[in-house]
């Protein structure tokens, strides 16, 4: 039996990664979203929710990795509506918030964002030997991850200060621009899926000029 490649090593071993990224994700939500609901804390309960977002985004990388440019082209557009879907959902926990203000549980913050936190390193450190990879599934995933240890650090220093803060307006515009940064990578990832498409007419026509001109 031929010993495998070292593309086909990383490959395996990075599918094994992914997939149990996904699945540990999912159970610590589902945990969270068990123990708030058996607690009765509605904030608990949406950061548990929350997780349902990075368990979409991975799970799509594990399901599409290693399949053909159409898979990709796919998997990039459910990681956008994915995104846009997170960013309404901001919005209506904004709106929800204002509408119905809730008591801030120093405790379920504090749990909160410190989880958040350490999963974010966690995965990074997974990741981290993939880092040099050229697959564009791969490198998607970890430049969100090592984006999201930079980006959750800071919103979940940002959003302690907002809440615990004498007035609410900073949780509010904190959110609103978290949802921004939703829309804004719902945005770009649709342009440049529409670039690759446009561009793959131009790639054919000098394909068919060249076979032509060898004739």
């Amino acid at each position: 039996m031929p010993e495998p490649t070292e593309a086909a090593t990383i490959a395996r071993a990075y599918t094994r990664t992914i997939w149990g990224i996904a699945l540990a994700i999912l159970l610590f939500a589902s945990g969270v979203v068990a123990w708030a609901l058996a607690a009765g804390n509605a904030q608990l309960f949406k950061d548990g929710v929350d997780w349902a977002y990075d368990v979409a985004l991975y799970g799509v990388a594990a399901l599409v990795f290693g399949r053909d440019e159409r898979a990709e082209k796919l998997a990039a557009l459910a990681i956008g509506a994915v995104m846009a879907v997170a960013g309404f959902h901001t919005l209506y926990d904004l709106w929800d918030k204002i509408a119905r203000p809730r008591p801030i549980d120093l405790w379920a913050l504090e749990f909160s964002a410190a989880s958040a936190v350490v999963v974010a390193v966690l995965i990074v450190g997974l990741l981290w030997r993939f880092r040099g990879e050229d697959n564009p599934v791969i490198k998607a995933t970890w430049l969100s991850s090592r984006n999201d240890v930079i980006s959750t650090t800071g919103f979940a220093l940002m959003g302690l200060l907002a809440r615990l803060a004498p007035v609410r307006w900073p949780e509010y515009l904190f959110d609103l621009f978290v949802a921004g940064l939703c829309f804004q990578a719902t945005w770009a990832i649709w342009r440049s899926v529409r670039r690759l498409e446009a561009a793959k007419p131009d790639l054919q026509n000098k394909a068919a000029t060249g076979a032509i001109s060898r004739l």
